[in-house]
């Protein structure tokens, strides 16, 4: 499943390599699709396997190294699309269900601490509803909608308070945040226009995603604690920016409309202070999906041969590095984009089937041993 990007709200609720020889801690990747992998500080790459059909992808981590996403369930036409979670640092994958049956479908898009998983799925009468999960992934409970038929979470932090979107009778969308544990559902309002939504929280319940500004123009925003107020965040210089990943001192980061019109990832400074661009690895595009407390942000990037790879950079956003210049896969895999790093320095990622080029020479090789150097330091502070 590949993200749309759009800057319309109702296209985005639809919708490392720190190493510089890379070993593969799991079986051989045999399958045709793309796999979701976590890329492990010391180097090694862990294939998270399947529920059973040809792919997946990883869309969130938690600290402990549990990763949720989706799965397809089988091969052929009896394959349905289904949540999963894994266990401590990917081991194992369970099936999370659905709201409607077998033959429904469903996403898990964040995880906390503790487990509790949330996403959407689709329910019994062909709606689609919001979930969250007890810990580990233990049951599913639909938190329903207030309005249409529509509703998604993308985020929950450690206490519980799920940040997401639903539809409204009149198709426009609203960010909501809940309260500890999943429960009731508060608006936050927009910047202006008629719709907005959230995609990231972080543990003191701040709130970012993308609103409508009433100009016809959608910005980027962050609310205050238990997500009171909105914040515009601005653009790099074009009219539409989406925030998509907060940290706990609420360094945001996503992605926004450049003067030229391209779309570069950013990150901000704590509680969204200034935005700066990220830039790219040589092609016009780039979006951040992920950052840790350290303020180290993952991604992933058009290059100069309009592929599109994945990216890790340094504390605070420094410094772009393409994971594949540093990762060698066998039989021609590569990884496509990066999704999320929690604070023990894992990412998850997808690795897709293509020719790339060789590992990056002896320079970039340094680059990389001083990237394990710098994971390592900030290890011990989180610690």
């Amino acid at each position: 499943m590949k993200v749309i990007r759009t800057f319309g709200t109702r296209g985005l609720i639809l919708a490392t390599a720190l190493g510089v020889s890379i070993g593969i801690a799991s079986p051989a990747f045999a399958q045709a699709g793309p796999d979701p992998v976590i890329v492990n500080p010391g180097g090694e790459v862990t294939y998270l396997g399947s529920l059973g059909g040809p792919s997946g992808e990883a869309r969130g981590i938690n600290d402990s190294g549990q990763v949720v996403g989706w799965g397809h369930t089988a091969y052929g036409y009896n394959s349905s699309v289904h949540a999963f979670i894994t266990g401590p640092d990917g081991m194992g994958m369970t099936d999370l269900g659905t709201l409607g049956g077998s033959d429904s479908y469903s996403d898990a898009f964040g995880v906390n601490d503790s487990g509790q998983v949330v996403g959407y799925s689709e329910t019994g009468d062909f709606s689609q509803h919001t979930f969250v999960t007890g810990p580990d992934g233990m049951g599913m409970t639909d938190l329903g909608t207030p309005g249409g038929p529509f509703s998604i979470a993308h985020s929950i932090n450690d206490s519980g308070q799920v940040a997401g979107s639903y539809e409204n009778v009149d198709f426009s969308q609203h960010a909501f945040i809940t309260d500890p544990d999943g429960m009731g559902m508060t608006e936050l309002g927009t910047l202006g226009g008629r719709s907005s939504t959230a995609r990231g929280i972080n543990d003191s319940g701040q709130v970012v995603g993308q609103s409508s500004t009433g100009d016809g123009s959608s910005h980027a925003f962050i609310t205050g604690p238990n997500g009171m107020g909105m914040t515009d965040l601005g653009t790099l210089g074009g009219s539409d920016s989406v925030a998509i990943g907060i940290n706990d001192s609420g360094q945001v980061v996503g992605y926004s409309e450049t003067a030229d019109g391209s779309r570069h990832a950013f990150i901000t400074g704590p509680d969204g202070m200034g935005m700066t661009d990220l830039g790219t690895l040589g092609g016009s595009d780039s979006i951040a999906y992920g950052i840790n407390d350290a303020g180290w942000v993952v991604g992933d990037s058009e290059t100069a041969d309009f592929s599109e790879h994945a990216f890790i950079t340094g504390p605070n956003g420094m410094g772009m590095i393409d994971l594949n210049s540093i990762v060698d896969f066998p039989n021609g895999r590569y990884l496509h984009n990066a999704q999320g790093i929690n604070n023990e320095g894992q990412v998850i990622a997808t690795a897709s089937v293509s020719t790339i080029p060789e590992p990056a020479s002896y320079a970039l090789m340094l680059a990389g041993l001083g990237l394990v150097g710098f994971m390592a330091r900030s290890k011990k502070q989180v610690a």
